[in-house]
């Protein structure tokens, strides 16, 4: 399934582009956002696209080929976005950040994002990153492997996925998501639509990419490198993200440093989800720099 970018009508919209600005796409993935920006900034605005996995900046590179120069392509996280726009861009005239996984990560990476595959329990964004999703699995103690599970994704029978993957392991490490997989079936029975593997390979995912840290680093930089009156738009697809950007847009609207332009979240039409079934938990909240 080829990366359908989520809410564009609405990013385009809201982020206001005119021609000749300057934008950043901190989490540029397939570029479908990027290219969408560029158009609307044609003839000569520029694009600073930023992604910590180095397989999304060569998709992003091939997306965008027709863009030249246009396109200053960085491998890093938005994290260090403080750094990486000092480096490269000076102030922008609006920000995009889209915390959501491509279908290209789910579905051809090979890290074992998904546990409809039998892949290397891997999960990094970066292969950089110093630990996978299987030194989580095989080294963290009972105690830490419930509260990754609890905190990141409220997993329902934490403590007994996480006794049973202990078990396990004093066996054999561990390796593939296919034996994780295997546990959690043997630990959990399926009840209605979701598969209990869903949320365990979420909290392990955010566990190792350390996703809620750095969207907290890039979050407290925003207002540093906006322009007066420009914007940010920020997706998100699961409420600890959501969370973590309404209190932080609540709190700088209160200190008079932005504006946040849609009170609610706006969330995906009924046709966009008929179209891309996994937009249907994206909220997209947008502020302006006063």
């Amino acid at each position: 399934m080829a990366h359908i970018p989520v809410l564009i009508k609405e990013v385009l919209e809201y982020l206001d582009l005119k021609p000749n600005q300057n934008f950043i796409d901190a989490t540029v993935g397939d570029g479908g956002h990027a290219a969408a920006i560029l158009e609307k900034t044609s003839p000569n605005g520029k694009l600073l696209a930023i992604d910590r996995d180095s397989d999304s900046i060569v998709r992003a590179k091939s997306k965008l080929m027709e863009f030249g120069n246009r396109v200053l392509y960085i491998n890093d996280s938005f994290g260090n976005l403080a750094s990486i726009v000092k480096e490269n861009n000076g102030l922008a005239n609006g920000i995009l950040f889209d915390f959501g996984m491509s279908s290209s990560q789910l579905e051809n990476s090979g890290r074992g994002f998904t546990f409809s595959k039998d892949e290397i329990l891997d999960m990094r964004y970066d292969v950089k990153t110093p630990i996978t999703a299987e030194d989580v699995v095989n080294e963290y103690s009972e105690k830490e492997l419930v509260e990754i599970f609890k905190k990141w994704a409220d997993v329902p029978n934490a403590i007994k996925i996480a006794r049973a993957i202990i078990q396990d392991r004093r066996k054999e490490r561990i390796k593939t998501t296919g034996e994780l997989v295997k546990i959690i079936d043997k630990t959990i029975k399926r009840r209605g639509r979701l598969h209990p593997a869903t949320l365990v390979f979420q909290a392990l995912r955010i566990e190792v990419n350390q996703e809620l840290a750095e969207i907290e680093k890039a979050l407290k930089i925003i207002p540093e490198i906006l322009k007066q009156g420009s914007r940010s738009a920020l997706i998100s697809f699961h409420s600890l993200e959501d969370r973590l950007i309404k209190n932080w847009s609540k709190n700088l609207e209160k200190q008079g440093i932005i504006k946040i332009l849609n009170k609610k979240p706006i969330t995906t039409s009924l046709e966009e989800i008929r179209i891309n079934p996994r937009s249907r938990s994206a909220k997209l909240r947008v502020v302006e720099k006063t």
